[in-house]
């Protein structure tokens, strides 16, 4: 489906296309036959293949245009293709030539924009424009060279205007984000007093008229369902200060101070009581001339740290009027004036507010230890304020009943539209907080992609030991020993994604902080790939606590199988639970997974300074184990369902429709029996929807070149305090479904990549992004059991190569250096692997690589060299077809072994059975029925029209 959207995208629409069509009315859009509407994750992979392939078949420059409204998510969209492709960005909001007075699009400066990619188009050189927003105004212009990219992005609300929509070969829409969020909690605040047209003409009044209709004439459409994340998070430490320069001019010596002033306004809801909490109010921020909304007061404390997401976006003047004018107050406002000074590491401001009449000195960075490290260092030891500004502005002068006048006036809102707005009687009809917004019949602009959106964050609650039902007699239990025990967390009803997931989890931990003590041990259970050791590793970043690998608790791995729940060392997992929770230094297992057996133990002890453990793996939800944990977290989804994806999409590509049911039963065998009855239990239930291949998120900037470089020179680059070293064999083993459709070359997008390392196996997602040197590709590899390989093969999968290789790994934290030698391949290959692309650059170069590169993929360097006197029909050599003969029995045997053992402990009625296969049977009998009625439809079609088509000549 991505290549044919792909060649779509550059057949359908464009700049060519515009130049040879009359210009005709909007209703006959050409876009109107591609209705693609697709994540951010997959519009992101799809717009940077789109970008290559034209670039190819072009000459000339690219244009794209990525347009939508405020708070989408089109910026961080431009700046995430930027990275891989290496373009240039010109962002729409230089091209202003006035304050905004109401209608932003009547401040567009298109003539000049036009004339600029118009000079770039024709190869010739141009000046951009610079606006300045403090001065609210032009301050000049940035020379634009037209052989410095072969790309130019054009990134804002009104890129795919009428005026540019001529001069963009690729138009990308994106929707969603913080915009549709606001949406969603107004129509939960207000309730149904309104419609969705008169919200979007009240908040948004200038989408409906002037960016909507625009964005139907897009190629690529992007849903984007992002809000805000703590997988970012930033933290921060504040004090009061005595003396303004107390600190900064020592500790940030030589860097240059910035001064911002502020003013900070928090709105209540229009059916918001006078107790209600600040978590449902929302904060605006005015900077100048421009604004920036973020909705609750969404941070995190623990300890001293305050930790907030990033989820602040920029809306316009008339955003804020609609607010006020739909029935929101203004119940706090002050300013802010501030001076920050940053360093590589932190940024320290004084921040003054003139509410409180203090200074106060703020510590901000994105590593919870490198800010706590940097202010013990510049000698800011508190005492630590945790409290925000608003609280404590709250806490002197309580909640006051007061009303901001509007910044927009009612007759500048209503003057730009056909409809005046009248404040709505803030009356909540319904408790459904999505009516009307999962409408389908509603346009895919205004529709979340989420089935359910959640404006307000839930609540944890507690309930006895002995009850379903909420119990609030047991939290007034006098004896702290009898109260731990009486309560436990009532689980959440729904399932959430993984950024909501992740702020829950952190709530549910304070509150079991809170009313039961320490210490409290989390246990984070699901399937292979889904997600469980990055969540649990992030919930250790913001909180500061350990993680402990139930795959350390293995006795011995036998066969490779992993996945065996009678492996686990339970009599000591449960004493180590034990110990903590009596506060007992206890002695944790070590596993040692290329022998497949412990190999030591090392010292735990949860200190009350920080009171929590979490415990993940496949089985840390298992009765035997959750029994003594407080907090029970399921992850499914992930890499998990990639893979149960990608064998559907390759069986519905030679013709055979497999249910996803069908698939995990055979690829997963232990999931159904032995882990999936298990997660339903959990007291939060995350849905991982990170997918591998598409994700900008996780890409890892590679360098590959086969020329030979002395060890002393890896050293040289890289950071001896950090620098560690390893070695590792690996055999990697390439499965492929027989008829996949193919120009007869073995691809690795036709495979399945497993690597044989360590005594482990692991599925290695690839699928890379090529551009220029560089290999763009997923740094997520996760491991597999040896069923599930088998698994593969007994879908009919086939092996059809095998490499075999040694990896000497050298790596300082930024860069990693591998160097590896393949068997029969002469000479070995180096890759320098890293997150930052400037940095793999820069050690490629200090190597003296450049000019040597290669982004072919190890399959394509061995098949080349691959003699075809000596080639098979797989594609190796006739020497190592026995090898992997011998390797793909063993993995049949070990893992039928393990599915047989599977499905002896299933009770399932023969009678079932039957009806599950003729069930297939009936589903594979109605398509050919469909297929055939068609056919039959045409041939008798055809053969009437013939007669009727006779008798007029006769």
């Amino acid at each position: 489906m991505d290549d044919e959207v792909v060649q779509r995208v550059f057949h359908e629409g464009g700049r060519d296309y515009f130049q040879q069509q009359p210009s005709t009315s909007s209703s006959s859009s050409i876009l109107q036959s591609l209705p693609l509407h697709v994540s951010f994750d997959h519009g992101y992979y799809l717009l940077v293949k789109s970008i290559q392939e034209l670039r190819e078949k072009k000459v000339g420059l690219v244009t794209v245009g990525i347009g939508g409204p405020s708070g989408s998510g089109k910026t961080s969209l431009a700046e995430k293709v930027a990275s891989v492709i290496g373009c240039t960005v010109i962002s729409m909001e230089n091209y202003r030539d006035g304050v905004d007075e109401g209608n932003d699009l009547v401040s567009i400066d298109f003539d000049t924009l036009i004339k600029n990619l118009e000079d770039l188009t024709k190869g010739n050189d141009t000046s951009i424009p610079v606006f300045d927003y403090p001065q609210k105004r032009r301050v000049g212009y940035k020379a634009i060279k037209s052989a410095s990219s072969g790309v130019v992005i054009v990134d804002g609300t009104y890129a795919l205007h009428a005026k540019l929509r001529s001069l963009l070969d690729i138009r990308v829409a994106v929707v969603g984000g913080v915009h549709f969020s606001l949406l969603s909690k107004v129509r939960y605040d207000i309730g149904d007093s309104c419609s969705l047209d008169y919200l979007i003409d009240s908040i948004f009044p200038l989408f409906r008229k002037h960016i909507e209709p625009d964005l139907h004439h897009a190629q690529i459409r992007i849903n984007n369902s992002f809000v805000s994340s703590f997988r970012e998070a930033i933290y921060k430490v504040k004090c009061r200060s005595e003396s303004p320069d107390e600190h900064s001019s020592s500790a940030f010596k030589g860097n240059e101070a910035q001064t911002d002033n502020f003013i900070e306004m928090y709105l209540r809801p229009p059916s918001a009581s006078e107790e209600a909490k600040i978590n449902d109010w929302i904060k605006v921020r005015q900077s100048g001339i421009r604004y920036y909304l973020s909705l609750g007061d969404q941070r995190i404390v623990d300890k001293n740290f305050i930790i907030r997401p990033k989820a602040e976006f920029e809306v316009g003047r008339m955003t804020l009027g609609g607010l006020l004018a739909l029935g929101y107050t203004v119940v706090v406002s002050y300013k802010r004036a501030s001076t920050t000074v940053n360093n590589d590491k932190v940024s320290m401001s004084y921040e003054t507010i003139d509410a409180l009449g203090e200074t106060f000195i703020v510590m901000r960075g994105t590593n919870r230890k490198t800010v706590g490290t940097e202010a013990l260092r510049i000698g800011i030891n508190g005492p630590w304020i945790t409290k925000s500004y608003l609280e404590m502005i709250l806490e002197r002068k309580s909640v006051p009943r007061l009303s901001t006048p509007p910044l927009v006036t009612s007759a500048s809102v209503t003057g730009s539209q056909e409809t005046a707005i009248i404040s709505p009687k803030p009356i909540r009809v319904t408790p459904d907080i999505v009516t009307g917004l999962e409408d389908l019949s509603q346009p895919w602009t205004r529709s979340p992609t989420k089935s359910k959106m959640e404006p307000v964050v839930a609540m944890w609650q507690f309930i006895s030991s002995d009850s379903s039902q909420p119990d609030n007699s047991v939290l007034a239990t006098t004896d702290p020993s009898s109260f731990r025990d009486a309560i436990r967390l009532a689980p959440m009803p729904d399932s959430y994604d993984l950024d909501r997931g992740l702020l829950l989890a952190i709530q549910a931990i304070q509150a079991l902080l809170e009313n039961k003590g320490v210490p409290v041990i989390v246990g984070i259970g699901g399937p292979s790939g889904s997600g469980k050791t990055s969540l649990a590793h992030k919930m250790a970043n913001i909180i500061g606590c350990e993680v402990v690998s139930l795959e350390n608790y293995y006795i011995q791995v036998k066969d490779f199988k992993y996945d065996d729940f009678s492996s686990l060392d339970l009599s000591l997992l449960s004493k180590n639970i034990d110990d903590i929770r009596n506060g007992r230094r206890t002695k944790v297992p070590i596993f040692d997974v290329e022998s497949g057996a412990r190999s030591g133990f090392k010292e735990l002890e949860v200190s009350e300074d920080c009171g929590v453990i979490i415990f993940e793996g496949v089985y840390a939800l298992h009765p035997d184990i959750r029994i003594s944990l407080d907090l029970w977290i399921a992850v499914v989804g992930g890499v998990h369902s990639h893979l149960i994806s990608r064998v559907q999409r390759d069986k519905s590509r030679v013709g055979c429709f497999l249910a996803q049911n069908e698939i995990t039963t055979t690829v997963f065998p232990m999931f159904q029996q032995h882990i999936e009855p298990h997660l339903v239990h959990a007291h939060l239930k995350i849905r991982n929807d990170f997918d591998p291949v598409l994700s900008p998120e996780s890409s890892l900037f590679v360098l590959k070149s086969n020329e030979k470089v002395a060890y002393e020179d890896i050293l040289a680059i890289l950071d001896p305090a950090k620098f560690c070293s390893s070695v590792q064999k690996f055999i990697d083993i390439y499965v492929r479904l027989p008829g996949i459709p193919s120009n007869g070359q073995l691809t690795d997008s036709d495979c399945i990549r497993v690597r044989i390392c360590e005594g482990r196996f692991a599925l290695l997602i690839r699928e890379p992004i090529r551009e220029g040197n560089f290999i763009i590709q997923p740094k997520v590899d996760f491991d597999i059991s040896i069923s599930t390989v088998a698994g593969l093969l007994n879908l009919g999968y086939q092996a059809v190569a095998y490499i075999e290789a040694s990896a000497f790994i050298y790596q300082d934290g930024k860069i990693l250096i591998e160097v590896d030698h393949l068997q029969d391949v002469s000479g070995p290959y180096i890759q320098i692997k890293g997150v930052d692309k400037d940095a793999v650059a820069a050690a490629g170069s200090m190597l003296k690589l450049d000019g040597s590169y290669t982004t072919k993929s190890y399959l394509e360097i061995v098949l080349e060299r691959l003699p075809a006197s000596e080639g098979t029909s797989g594609g190796i050599h006739s020497q190592q077809s026995s090898r992997l003969l011998e390797i793909v029995e063993f993995i049949q045997s070990q893992g039928y072994s393990t599915a047989s053992e599977s499905s002896s402990n299933r009770v399932i009625p023969p009678i079932e059975g039957i009806i599950e296969e003729m069930q297939s049977r009936i589903r594979r009998l109605e398509k050919w029925l469909a297929i055939n009625t068609v056919l039959w439809t045409f041939l008798v079609s055809a053969l009437v029209g013939y007669s009727l088509y006779q008798r007029r000549r006769v």
